[in-house]
């Protein structure tokens, strides 16, 4: 499975959607391979930041730049693990988690305001005043019983958005 120009096995496919906790089918699997094939450009059996970019869809996003942290060098069980929180099974809390990761920018378990204001301005870019980010993103947290000045964990993160009735589907094509 290391190489990209191998075949997948039986045990192979298990051992992935045992890994995904059962997101995709066996035959979801086979599709994410091929797709994880063709951006293994080079063989190596890992996919890298560069040829992630290669994906028109991930290249023009506006947390790209984020999420290229997260996928810098995944073997083909971590990509099918990394997409998994895309998918039609994903749960919410799997969802909530792979946010958390992109706010989540140093890994250290912890969101400040700052990091909740740099993925703000990411996706708002101009369009939006820096004023008018702190004032919003300090209405939101005051409203879910925080403050600038809170760390937020994971839990907290389950809690604001989880309590909002927040859904969020977002599907990966396999093909």
């Amino acid at each position: 499975m290391g190489n990209s120009s191998s075949m997948l096995t039986q045990y192979d496919i298990e051992e992935v959607q045992q890994h995904c906790n059962n997101a995709f089918s066996q035959q979801e699997i086979v599709s994410l391979y091929k797709r994880f094939c063709q951006l293994d450009r080079n063989g190596g059996g890992f996919v890298s930041a560069e040829e992630f970019l290669s994906v028109p869809e991930f290249a023009v996003n506006p947390l790209s730049q984020r999420v290229l942290r997260m996928v810098d060098g995944l073997n083909f069980k971590e990509f099918v693990a990394f997409l998994s929180a895309f998918g039609p099974r994903a749960t919410l809390q799997q969802k909530i988690e792979f946010i958390f990761k992109v706010y989540d920018s140093d890994g250290n378990g912890k969101v400040t305001f700052n990091d909740m204001l740099d993925v703000l301005h990411d996706l708002t870019g101009q369009f939006i005043s820096e004023k008018q980010r702190k004032q919003v993103l300090t209405q939101v947290l005051e409203e879910a019983g925080y403050t600038k000045e809170s760390l937020l964990v994971l839990s907290d993160f389950v809690k604001i958005l989880g309590s909002s009735g927040l859904k969020m589907e977002v599907e990966v094509p396999v093909d």
